[in-house]
């Protein structure tokens, strides 16, 4: 049950792209601490949600608000304080190449925050000790794997000390001996209470990690509930065609 002051409220709302309208009409209130799960076919909109959170995209109807603060895209000082509290995460790790490891997840508190020299670096070796890669402060984003680079992107997002964690298909880039080190990342996130959005096509971690599913379709929300209930008992043929396809 969502509580009445949800972190993350959206309600009724719309994005097209030209004729092509993305997202119809999405109602969605999550709790804090809450894990949800988005999944779907490519193309139903889940990325386009994720984008619209952070302010990304600009729906073209309906309300969204982060921690009671509604989003306001005429007002600069309120988009960059609603980037602040929600971090994202992509497919392509997008780290900076021309900056070793430590000054990718220095640069955005210090231009922001400004945390900068010696309490700076301190955050970011804690960073990248809690995802692992403590040892590889100065290396170039070009010396790592997949994985790590992603690791590492996840540090970076934490360190702005979101309030809400959007995760956009994080693993899909990855060799499959890599993606699990990436999603132990996140579970010990989970596990210790942040608010995570994530779209995701691993099935067997939405069901191990998430506390909701949410079934996308066509742009609105299909079905929706505890994973233990939607991969085991779906209501409706789009998603039992959905999960059967994945077998």
């Amino acid at each position: 049950m969502v509580p009445a002051e949800p972190i993350v409220d959206i309600r009724g709302l719309r994005k097209r792209f030209g004729s092509n309208e993305v997202l119809r009409g999405i109602d969605l209130a999550v709790a804090p601490g809450e894990v949800v799960a988005i999944i779907g076919r490519s193309g139903s909109g889940k990325s386009t949600l994720l984008r619209c959170i952070n302010g990304l995209e600009s729906p073209d109807a309906g309300t969204l608000a982060i921690e009671g603060r509604p989003m306001r895209l005429d007002d600069p000082r309120a988009m960059r304080d609603l980037r602040q509290r929600v971090g994202m995460i992509f497919q392509s790790f997008n780290l900076f190449p021309h900056l070793d490891v430590g000054h990718n997840i220095m640069l955005a508190p210090g231009l922001v925050k400004g945390r900068r020299g010696a309490q700076g670096e301190a955050r970011a070796r804690q960073l990248l000790a809690r995802v692992g890669l403590d040892d590889k402060f100065e290396a170039m984003p070009a010396q790592l794997s997949g994985g790590q680079q992603q690791r590492v992107a996840i540090a970076r997002a934490l360190a702005m000390e979101p309030q809400v964690l959007l995760c956009d298909e994080i693993t899909s880039a990855l060799d499959p001996e890599l993606v699990a080190e990436v999603l132990a990342v996140v579970e010990m996130l989970a596990s210790e209470g942040m608010t995570l959005l994530m779209v995701t096509h691993e099935m067997r971690f939405a069901r191990k990690v998430a506390d909701r599913v949410v079934f996308m379709h066509e742009g609105a929300i299909h079905e929706t509930g505890p994973a233990s209930e939607l991969f085991t008992r779906p209501q409706t043929t789009e998603l039992r065609q959905f999960l059967a396809a994945l077998d």
